[in-house]
């Protein structure tokens, strides 16, 4: 579409090139420069690029000084404008309008934006019977809708896009080349007569939704296909129907997430700050952790105080869920895939591999290109705190502020990541899952290959865990070899602390506080309760918690009992009646114990995996961290809100003691004390609220003698997802004159970890350069 205006030849007029860079295609960027260009009288074009967005402009000085001026300070919602240049061109090109080009392409790249949930004015249209997309799931608009999942390269058009399927009809070409309009230049455009389909594949005939709606009411089973994976679904007020949906799926325990058709119904069950609402309704649509109104509620889908909560981010979720056939305002949204396996996004898959699970299949015939699971977040300090990041937030990078170019940091095992180095750019993966099996394997090649391809990166170092096994390091040990470059690797732990330390912009000596399930260490033993100091060119390790016996190694994060046993025998209370293990068992976790085959690991999360055996007689879990997710549970959300004194009243016993240089928290008297509240009937909420207390207690006094300084001090590693831990520690160490840092961009466990990876690299890089 072109806008055309007299030229005066006598007023003076200037020309200029402009280039524009960050996240400026799949916005409505270009649109947004064509009504700013008519509101300043500027003449010119302007064009998508694989580096972002370039073009030529002319007009009077001021006016285009005010054009520049306000694109600077007003872009599209969606946008992230990282760099503006604009060069005075030498001679006029006498433009006498303004259009869009077709796309180029070039060396260069730019950013994708990340899925974007349907926008009011779409949902508005959506429930209008006199609109031609009435009722059509797949409504967009150049400020919502699919992005990442359905690009294939850059620049972003449809043509390189899962949408080149589609030819728009006459009525959506109008609208794309309408300046007006807000479909003008929007990729994925399309309605019922051009676009893509959603149907139902079962025993039942009819519209899809009044099929999948009845279905969900009757307590059965829906495999639903969104943007970025396919979903089981059930009734989220039947308890039979979400039993129904664990024993199929085989996931017992583990919570499942809640979709909620509106905020108002969210709020029946759960209690919303006005922080967390803003979150949970926001363009990104993660999954939010609430708090219930009753602890006790809905245990069948999550035995926490909390649930997980999210509501409908695309036109087909509405119409699943607004009730209009009768259907639940309440359903569980939970991966659908194989246990341990990606989330499955191909329509001939899913039936094949959930045929035994689901009783009907809503779907569509829209390729998902990239895979990507929901991002789970809870609210700290007004702000999303990130337990897995994903839809909503990836691929938009996060700036280190210092150039990292080239490096690609491969992350760890348990929630898998990689980091990857443009500029003072850094790439962050969607959620993988745990590296255990060529399923999720070829999910973390073919993302890496996918933002390679996408953002044009190239290794110039790989980085990885210490951990040999590690299949995120045997792919950095393979990648680095091929292409001749070299391999850095970095331990779990500082990967944690220095994690924490570029999400916050310190690059001064930090004191970390990182807890976790388990790392390898550099003397060879696991750790996973440890203060370090240091900062990105090293680290010294200064205090950590006694080691734990683990009785037969890896099998002891799942049968907690043998963890249980091995604390009871070392502090000296051997054939203590409350360890939940049979006689058998018991002899036989002693013999591995005595026989050396008990690797020990000084770990928080271990710790509470013992603990939780003892105090809910708890012989195994089911998912790694589940122990620490049960004494959670029994606990108050958040620390209670007196002084610092109460929780030192709460406290068992604490001591401390000294191996060479290490402070050793000694866990005895903690396990005695647990054991002699056992003993007296102290009820199971009582101690588990004391246990926490505790480990709070015992970070402030391993601060106050190890970190004497008062350096800043950064929390990391999975058990920082524990919200009584993360207030509690905070609070007592800033009551204490301590400064804390805690994750904002990245999370806390082992995903987070690739960017501390990525932070140490790059200032090895940066010293062995000076």
């Amino acid at each position: 579409m072109r806008h055309h205006e007299t030229i005066d030849a006598d007023v003076s007029r200037e020309c200029i090139h402009i280039s524009v860079q960050g996240i400026v295609q799949g916005v409505g960027f270009r649109p947004f420069l064509h009504r700013l260009a008519e509101q300043f009288h500027i003449q010119g074009w302007v064009r998508n690029t694989s580096s972002g967005l370039e073009g030529e402009l002319e007009g009077r000085p001021g006016e285009l000084r005010e054009f520049l001026s306000a694109l600077r300070s007003s872009p599209p919602p969606m946008a992230a404008v990282d760099h503006i240049e604009a060069t005075p061109l030498n001679s006029r090109r006498g433009f006498r309008d303004f259009s869009i080009r077709e796309s180029h392409t070039d060396p260069g790249s730019t950013l994708v934006s990340p899925d974007i949930s349907i926008c009011p004015e779409c949902a508005k249209e959506l429930y209008t019977p006199s609109d031609r997309r009435y009722r059509y799931p797949f409504i967009n608009c150049t400020n919502c809708g699919p992005r990442y999942t359905i690009i294939h390269s850059l620049p972003y058009d449809r043509e390189r896009t899962a949408m080149k399927s589609f030819p728009m009809c006459p009525d959506c070409e109008r609208e794309y080349h309408d300046i007006s309009d807000r479909r003008y230049h929007a990729q994925p455009d399309c309605c019922p007569d051009c676009g893509p389909g959603a149907y139902f594949v079962g025993a039942e005939k009819g519209d899809p939704f009044e099929v999948s709606q009845k279905l969900l009411s009757e307590g059965r089973i829906l495999a639903v296909k969104g943007t970025g994976g396919i979903h089981l679904a059930c009734d989220a007020r039947n308890p039979d129907a979400v039993n129904r949906l664990r024993q199929r799926k085989r996931r017992m325990e583990r919570p499942l997430a809640v979709m909620c058709r509106s905020v108002e119904t969210a709020r029946e069950i759960c209690h919303i700050s006005p922080e967390e609402e803003r979150i949970l309704a926001s363009p990104a649509r993660p999954i939010v952790l609430l708090s219930k109104k009753d602890r006790e509620s809905f245990k069948e889908l999550s035995f926490s105080a909390r649930i997980g909560i999210l509501l409908p981010y695309t036109p087909l979720h509405m119409l699943l869920l607004d009730g209009t056939y009768g259907g639940p305002d309440m359903v569980v949204m939970t991966s659908g895939n194989v246990s341990g396996c990606p989330v499955i996004t191909d329509n001939d898959e899913a039936l094949h591999l959930l045929g035994t699970v689901a009783d009907g299949f809503l779907l569509h015939n829209r390729d998902i290109v990239n895979r990507c699971d929901d991002s789970l977040v809870t609210e700290w300090k007004g702000r999303e705190y990130f337990l897995r990041k994903s839809r909503g937030y990836v691929p938009r990078p996060l700036d280190l502020g210092k150039n990292a170019d080239g490096i690609f940091a491969m992350g760890a095992e348990q929630k898998a990541s990689f980091a990857l180095g443009q500029g003072s750019r850094v790439f962050f993966s969607p959620h993988i899952g745990d590296l255990k099996n060529a399923e999720t394997l070829s999910h973390y090649k073919n993302a890496l290959e996918t933002y390679c391809r996408l953002f044009r990166l190239h290794p110039s170092v790989y980085v990885c865990d210490l951990h040999p096994d590690y299949l995120s390091t045997v792919e950095a040990e393979d990648s680095a070899k091929a292409a001749g470059v070299p391999l850095l690797r970095v331990q779990h732990h500082w990967a944690h602390m220095a994690s924490c330390m570029a999400d916050n912009g310190l690059d001064s000596r930090c004191f970390g506080i990182i807890w976790d399930g388990t790392g390898l260490g550099t003397d060879g033993s696991i750790w996973g309760g440890e203060f370090l100091t240091g900062d990105f060119s090293g680290f010294s390790r200064d205090g950590s918690i006694r080691p734990i016996p683990l009785p037969g190694g890896d099998q002891a994060v799942r049968e907690i009992g043998r963890i249980a046993l091995a604390l009871v025998n070392d502090a000296e209370k051997p054939g203590y009646p409350h360890v939940p293990l049979t006689e058998d068992k018991c002899r036989a976790a002693e013999t591995m114990i005595t026989g050396g085959l008990s690797p020990s690991a000084s770990s928080i999360g271990r710790l509470f995996d013992g603990v939780c055996a003892l105090v809910l007689s708890r012989s195994s879990v089911d998912f790694e961290g589940e122990g620490a997710m049960l004494l959670e549970s029994l606990s108050p959300v958040e620390t209670p809100k007196e002084q610092e004194r109460s929780l030192k009243e709460l406290s068992y016993p604490l001591r401390f003691y000294k191996e060479g240089h290490l402070r050793y928290f000694d866990t005895r008297p903690l396990i005695s004390g647990i054991l002699e509240d056992l003993d007296r009937g102290v009820f199971s909420g009582d101690i588990a609220l004391r246990f926490m207390a505790s480990l709070c207690c015992m970070a402030l006094e391993q601060s106050l003698s190890l970190n004497p300084e008062k350096h800043p001090v950064v929390l990391s590693g999975g058990v920082f997802q524990n919200r009584f831990l993360l207030s509690g520690v905070t609070r007592l160490l800033e009551e204490n004159g301590f400064s804390v840092y805690t994750h904002r961009q990245a999370a806390a466990n082992d995903e987070g970890l690739s960017l501390g990876q990525l932070a140490i690299a790059q200032k090895k890089s940066e010293t062995k350069g000076a």
